[in-house]
């Protein structure tokens, strides 16, 4: 997938490991310009971890990028965690981040579940948040986490019959519960094999177009195990998310700018989050690609995000 409308490959210029509570250690990078201005990279899942090409989002000459992985995922320890793993922790580790780092305050970037703990952080801490860019909105409501366990059938049947299929017909009736039950038994073969059935399911249906690629990177055993154990856990906790919901604390952060950017065949996170969530929020401007599904490397989704990201940058 040619992605020459992204900033050119980058290494970072410090990593590091940063000890949490509950024996947790996060993986940190920085990468771009010391001096520049703050962006955090919050990526999805939960449990997806993030990688090299999330850097190219952003000038290197303009930003300083922070990327991590969130608890439990990629190259944060332990892998797969659940214990001390929910939304609040995952708030307080950002602060953790940002005090540690020395930054007053940062944009924040996240799509889909990113997008979540972004509003969770922002609404927790408001006067460190600049913005926001969000993307695949995801607001953690019930109907949601339904549509991605049985909804998404209606336009990818043969995915979910692949996802269903993993599980014994008689458990079909309540698959969180069948699924967190075998990414949480001991036994690798049992937990590697419904994550890779878990991981491939998200993989087929974040596209508009197939996408091998994608779903190869889904199935990538370290990633398929944290995204699938985790996303699960929180699924199975009503995402560690208040009653009342993220759209109950939007007047916590009427008065800061936001860019939404939503694909209009999104089936992993349908538009109807994204006008809702722009709908309760007067300072943000939503982007609509009409071609494009979940990914935020769909070509128009991936131009939409870096104008974005060129805006907050203009407004110093």
């Amino acid at each position: 997938m040619p992605r020459g409308d992204l900033f050119p490959d980058i290494a970072p210029y410090e990593t590091g490991l940063l000890p949490l509570s509950g024996g947790h250690v996060m993986y940190w990078e920085q990468v771009g310009n010391p001096q520049g201005q703050p962006v955090l990279f919050l990526h999805g899942g939960p449990g997806a971890g993030a990688g090299a090409v999330h850097r190219r989002f952003f000038d290197p000459a303009h930003w300083r990028i922070i990327i991590f992985d969130q608890r439990g995922s990629g190259r944060s320890r332990p892998l797969g965690e659940l214990a001390g793993n929910t939304t609040p922790n995952l708030v307080a580790d950002i602060e953790t981040l940002r005090r540690f780092l020395g930054i007053e305050g940062w944009l924040l970037f996240g799509g889909s579940w990113g997008s979540t703990l972004a509003l969770a952080y922002a609404q927790a801490h408001p006067e460190r948040v600049q913005g926001c860019v969000l993307r695949g909105v995801f607001l953690g409501r019930a109907a949601e986490v339904e549509w991605f366990l049985y909804g998404m059938r209606r336009v990818f049947p043969d995915a979910w019959a692949q996802f269903a299929e993993h599980i014994p017909e008689a458990e079909r009736g309540d698959l969180l519960t069948a699924y967190l039950a075998r990414l949480t038994d001991p036994d690798p073969q049992v937990h590697f094999a419904a994550a890779r059935a878990w991981s491939q399911y998200e993989g087929l249906c974040s596209t508009l177009m197939p996408s091998p690629e994608t779903v190869a990177s889904f199935a990538q055993d370290r990633t398929a195990l944290g995204l699938a154990r985790i996303e699960a856990h929180y699924f199975a906790h009503d995402l560690f998310l208040p009653p009342e919901g993220l759209l109950g604390h939007m007047a916590r952060i009427a008065h800061l700018p936001a860019e939404i950017v939503q694909g209009r065949y999104d089936m992993v996170c349908p538009a109807e989050s994204a006008f809702d969530l722009a709908a309760a929020w007067p300072k943000a401007r939503l982007t609509v690609i009409p071609d494009a599904g979940h990914s935020a490397l769909e070509p128009g989704v991936r131009v939409a995000l870096v104008a974005a990201v060129e805006r907050f940058r203009r407004r110093g």
